[in-house]
């Protein structure tokens, strides 16, 4: 495809990145803003002849997505982060359609831990803005849960999905858990108050949700350990953001 370009942000991924650009050699360009990799993510992403490595600054989530989409050569960009691979009946279906002005594509995210595709906890069907035109939209300057601004503009969900392989274990929730955190507690200091009390409150109503109201209970132990990193992410989020405004005198 000569017409979209693919673009991800990038900082020690190597763990799937192999895999996800092996998914995207149809494309004619992908770009990677890497910020500091000390892995291999650099050394695997230059042996593909088909992708152009930056290497610059975080700013926050929306606002790198923002530049990295600014790298890229065409106006068509779709959005993909470095543990998502595309589905070969996803690439067929984008080369197969006209896409549209004033359009936003949605796709469908299959997410996976440990190998397993988990339909329970809210994560299926979730369906994210992916592929749009920069000239009529951008990603929002949220520090994180960051956006494609969809407001006023026509939503197309594609036919096929990416599959998100977020978690090999419970160590990659806690290193998740302490990136989006520590970014939230700090974006939103002196703006936002929250009692411990209330941190804790807000994490045990996480996990209820997740494992009862949203099915976690009948996923066995995958069920379980999703459940319980929703609570303890937003226990955590919580009581940084406690904690950072109300510093030690």
């Amino acid at each position: 495809m000569t017409d979209i370009s693919v673009v991800m942000i990038t900082k020690n991924a190597e763990r799937k990145l192999e895999q996800c650009l092996s998914s995207l050699v149809s494309f004619s360009e992908v770009i990677i803003y890497d910020n500091g990799s000390t892995d291999k993510t650099l050394e695997i992403a230059k042996g593909f002849n088909n992708v152009k490595v930056f290497e610059g600054d975080f700013f926050g989530f929306g606002e790198t997505k923002k530049h990295a989409t600014s790298l890229s050569s065409h106006d068509w960009v779709f959005s993909l982060d470095a543990d998502e691979v595309m589905t070969e009946a996803l690439v067929e279906e984008l080369t197969n359609m006209s896409l549209e002005e004033e359009t936003v594509y949605q796709v469908r995210r299959d997410n996976y831990y440990r190998g397993k595709h988990i339909k329970c906890c809210g994560w299926y069907p979730e369906y994210i803005v992916r592929l749009y035109n920069r000239g009529n939209t951008d990603f929002s300057n949220a520090k994180v849960h960051e956006t494609i601004q969809s407001e006023g503009m026509q939503v197309i969900k594609l036919k096929q999905p990416i599959k998100h392989y977020s978690f090999d274990s419970v160590g990659d929730f806690l290193v998740k858990i302490q990136s989006y955190s520590e970014i939230y507690a700090q974006d939103m200091k002196g703006k936002k108050r929250v009692s411990v009390l209330a941190g804790v409150l807000r994490g045990l109503f996480a996990f209820v949700k997740s494992y009862f109201f949203r099915k976690g209970i009948f996923y066995g132990f995958e069920g379980f350990v999703v459940s319980f990193f929703h609570a303890l992410g937003t226990t955590v989020k919580y009581l940084k953001l406690h904690e950072k405004n109300n510093p030690l005198n």
